[in-house]
C-alpha cells in the first residue's frame, strides 16, 4: 500500500508513511471486508459511515503535520483508523463521535492495539471540545458546508485545521493555519475529496438518505 499507493502519489513524510505501514487497516473493518482492507478505496463500516481510503488518511495526516506530544482534536472517530495513525505518531488525540456503536467499537480497537494517549467523547464534534482546547491540530473526517466557527477558535497559534468543505457532491480539502496576529487564519486548498456529511446544527442538519 505504501509503495504502490501513497509514495507514488506524493506522500513524502516518512513518519506518516511509517505510521500507515504500521496500522492494521483490516482491524478497522467488518470481517467480511478484511480482504479489501488495503484497496485504494473507502469502505463501509456500518451506520452509513465509511473508512477513508488510505491515500486520503495519509494526505490529511501529512497536511496536519502532527508532532509528538501535540494535542489533536479529531471530529468523527468512525472506525478509529485515523485516530490510531495519529496516536501512533505520538499525538495526544481527543476524538469525538456522534454514533455510540461506532465509538464503542473504536475504543475496543484502541485497547487491542495497546494505544494510549486517546481520549474519546460522544457528542456533536462540530462544537469542538472547548474544555481541552487549545489544540495544535484539528482534523475533521466528515464534510461541512462551511468551517464550523467553534473550531478555529479552539486552534492554537501555529496550529492547523484540516477539513473537507463543500456540498454533498463537490468538496475540497482545506488546510487552515493560525498565524500570529495580525495575520490570523491562512487557508490553502489541498484538492478535491468526497466525504460523508458532518451531521450537526453547524454542519448538515439531516442525513442525506433520510
Amino acid at each position: 500500500m505504501v509503495a504502490s499507493q501513497l509514495a507514488p502519489r506524493g506522500i513524502r513524510d516518512r513518519r506518516v508513511l511509517a505510521a500507515m505501514a504500521w496500522a492494521p487497516r483490516e482491524w478497522f473493518l467488518p470481517p467480511h471486508l478484511a480482504r479489501e482492507a488495503y484497496d485504494d478505496a473507502p469502505l463501509p463500516i456500518g451506520n452509513g459511515q465509511t473508512i477513508s481510503q488510505p491515500f486520503i488518511v495519509a494526505l490529511m495526516t501529512e497536511a496536519l503535520a502532527p508532532r509528538r506530544g501535540d494535542r489533536v482534536l479529531e471530529i468523527g472517530t468512525g472506525s478509529g483508523y485515523q485516530t490510531a495513525v495519529l496516536a501512533h505518531l505520538g499525538a495526544r488525540v481527543y476524538t469525538v463521535e456522534r454514533l455510540p456503536d461506532l465509538l464503542v467499537e473504536a475504543e475496543e480497537r484502541f485497547r487491542r492495539l495497546g494505544l494510549t494517549g486517546i481520549e474519546t467523547r460522544l457528542g456533536d464534534g462540530a462544537a469542538g471540545w472547548p474544555e481541552r482546547a487549545p489544540f495544535q491540530g484539528i482534523i475533521v473526517t466528515a464534510a461541512a458546508p462551511a468551517v464550523p466557527p467553534p473550531l478555529p477558535e479552539q486552534l492554537a497559534v501555529g496550529g492547523r485545521l484540516v477539513i473537507p468543505v463543500g456540498d454533498l457532491a463537490t468538496q475540497e480539502l482545506l488546510v487552515l493555519e493560525r498565524k500570529p496576529a495580525p495575520a490570523g487564519l491562512v487557508a490553502r486548498r489541498a484538492g478535491g475529496v468526497r466525504f460523508v456529511p458532518l451531521i450537526s446544527r453547524l454542519g448538515f442538519t439531516e442525513e442525506p438518505w433520510t
